[in-house]
């Protein structure tokens, strides 16, 4: 991008998810946005790296949770210390967008602001950036809370969805803007398969795109904890405000406690790939795969074996007429499931000791 970006333009990246599915080698102090699983970063630092030329560096915040505090620092040694912060508990998507927001509005109130996910994986960085950038300066001169869908790939039940309205505007970035009329939750295959089918449906990326003021005006009127905690937040340091005021916000999503009551939401359709990477069966889209259709990573021997996914973090792993498996080691604890049951490898957890979760 070759224009400077605009100083009222900020992004929050939101990395306080456990990424339970990804155990073992996710923890409660390296989730799943501070792992190496389909680069040679962790996708924390893939979304940071993204938003270059879109955003000031000096205007990028990245709101984590007290226990990955030290090791998001870490991964991200070029942003400083004072722009990763942490909340003091974990609540839900609500109350970390008006945290973002109130954080963002008391250096600028009239700040637009972009939230991020911290672990979905986005290949085409060039087009996210202009796609961001014609976001963020359309929301700029919009009274709407914006939204960014992905046009689905198949018949997904995993992810919310929107219902789209009207075109309101197409953008130089490529993409169109649209009306949003209903915000659906995670539907049924039928439903689902019916959404994609009739093109009036995308996935929610759960990727806002609003000015402060207008956020504010919403909660004031929907959420009216939220709107008190954005207006009273102190400009200077607010540590102690925050320990003290955000423990007792509603734990409540943004969709529910705001977007689904909004005046006015829009959404810009994605030209840009999207991965959520929302368990282990996302790796094979970014592993080498072998002619049997095993997806691999470190050192892995194969006999009569095929369409595994396997993990090596530092021993060889050996395997020897299975298929359909998910193997993943690391020094301290080796995980084997059916690919079909990876969505119930975060079940795990209260069986675990307590030395590995």
């Amino acid at each position: 991008m070759s224009e400077k970006p605009d100083p009222r333009f900020y992004v929050c990246i939101l990395a306080g998810g456990s990424g339970e599915r990804f155990w073992p080698m996710s923890r409660t102090q390296t989730p799943k946005h501070l792992l190496r699983l389909v680069s040679e970063r962790p996708l924390l630092e893939e979304t940071v790296r993204r938003l270059e030329g879109v955003v000031r560096p000096q205007n990028i915040f990245v709101l984590t949770g007290e226990a990955q505090l030290a090791n998001a620092r870490a991964v991200l040694p070029f942003v400083p210390p004072e722009q990763i912060i942490a909340e003091p508990v974990r609540r839900d998507s609500a109350p970390a967008a008006a945290f973002a927001t109130a954080l963002i509005r008391a250096r600028e109130p009239e700040a637009v602001v972009a939230l991020l996910a911290a672990d979905a994986f986005i290949a085409d960085g060039s087009r996210f950036a202009a796609q961001l950038g014609a976001a963020l300066a359309w929301a700029d001169g919009n009274d709407a809370l914006l939204t960014v869908a992905i046009k689905p790939t198949h018949a997904a039940t995993g992810f919310g969805y929107l219902e789209l309205g009207e075109e309101l505007a197409r953008s130089k970035a490529g993409g169109v803007f649209r009306r949003v009329t209903r915000f659906v939750e995670k539907p049924n295959a039928i439903t689902a398969q019916g959404y994609v089918e009739s093109g009036r449906y995308a996935w929610n990326a759960s990727m806002f795109v609003w000015r402060a003021a207008v956020f504010l005006a919403e909660a004031e009127k929907h959420a009216p904890e939220l709107a008190a905690f954005v207006k009273d937040f102190p400009s200077g340091d607010f540590t102690a405000y925050v320990a003290k005021r955000f423990p007792s916000l509603p734990k409540i999503s943004v969709d529910y406690a705001i977007m689904e009551k909004a005046a006015s939401v829009a959404t810009l359709l994605a030209e840009f790939d999207w991965d959520d990477v929302g368990t282990w069966t996302a790796l094979p889209k970014h592993l080498p795969v072998d002619s049997a259709g095993n997806s691999v990573r470190g050192v892995v021997a194969a006999v009569n074996s095929s369409n595994n996914i396997v993990v090596s973090n530092g021993r060889v792993i050996a395997l020897c007429g299975v298929k359909d498996l998910v193997v993943v080691e690391t020094a301290d604890a080796i995980l084997v499931c059916h690919r079909d049951a990876v969505q119930d490898v975060k079940k795990l957890q209260g069986q675990l000791p307590k030395s590995v979760v």
